[in-house]
């Protein structure tokens, strides 16, 4: 079955497209890195899959399904993982209820196979000893690890689907190089654990290069180029040969925003 399929998506915010009739297909197991520019659209890409927001033009299927209305709209909605920037963990909330929100407000296991449950997930990002401490007592590479736990946690959210689309926006941003191979090894670690498949949105070559196993580069609304990672390293696509080098004679033009 085919995870991600997109044919012919727009989006658009007033009279700027940010997204025109782009076409993409994602199979179970791929792990894609989506980059370009800031204020390319990339982020916007995955509010799409996450079902924040809806497009406003063309056809947006997940799992074999169309997505025509917003997840919180949604009674069964598909099982899509949207890991932010931003840990945004509680902090009222030790580690072990952070990772267990989702199951506890569920109502439908008991205490201690949550507690399993999310223990679990804790020892596969190498977090199995800080379930009692509290979020502002973590590093900030922790903290997007205890994020990535949280989003192992919800396979067992009985989603319509077997095989969860895990979204990482910008998941190394402000890291140190270790903490960022760190987060790196962890994407592809929990993207098998969780048996689906992984799109990462990053600026960050490392994590576009050790994360994923094929590439899009976005801008003007478009999908300029696709390809695996080892032609990415290689290709002589000026839209990509731009963003390697990082400079600023190219087709791409920075944007403030």
């Amino acid at each position: 079955m085919t995870v991600v399929e997109m044919r012919k998506l727009s989006m658009q915010w007033g009279l700027a497209p940010v997204l025109d009739q782009v076409n993409l297909n994602m199979q179970p197991g791929e792990r894609l890195a989506i980059v370009g520019p800031s204020g390319c659209g990339k982020s916007t890409v995955l509010r799409l899959l996450a079902g924040l927001l809806l497009p406003t033009g063309g056809e947006l299927k997940l799992f074999g399904e169309n997505q025509e209305y917003l997840r919180l709209d949604q009674s069964t909605p598909p099982d899509v993982r949207l890991v932010f920037q931003n840990p945004a963990l509680l902090g009222s909330l030790t580690v072990e209820e952070n990772v267990g929100f989702i199951l506890m407000r569920g109502g439908r296991l008991k205490s201690n196979e949550i507690k399993a449950r999310v223990l679990d997930c804790l020892e596969a990002v190498g977090l199995y000893d800080v379930a009692d401490q509290y979020p502002g007592q973590l590093s900030g590479g922790m903290q997007k690890r205890v994020s990535f736990a949280r989003a192992l946690v919800n396979q067992t959210n009985n989603a319509k689907n077997s095989m969860p689309l895990v979204l990482y926006d910008e998941p190394t941003a402000g890291l140190d190089p270790v903490a960022c191979t760190r987060i790196e090894d962890l994407i592809v670690k929990t993207t098998a654990v969780a048996k689906g498949c992984s799109i990462v949105v990053s600026h960050v070559r490392s994590t576009i290069e050790r994360s994923a196993q094929r590439v899009l580069m976005l801008y003007g609304g478009k999908f300029q180029w696709d390809g695996s990672i080892d032609e990415f390293r290689q290709t002589d696509n000026p839209y990509v040969a731009q963003f390697r080098s990082g400079s600023l004679k190219g087709p791409m033009q920075h944007v403030e925003h």
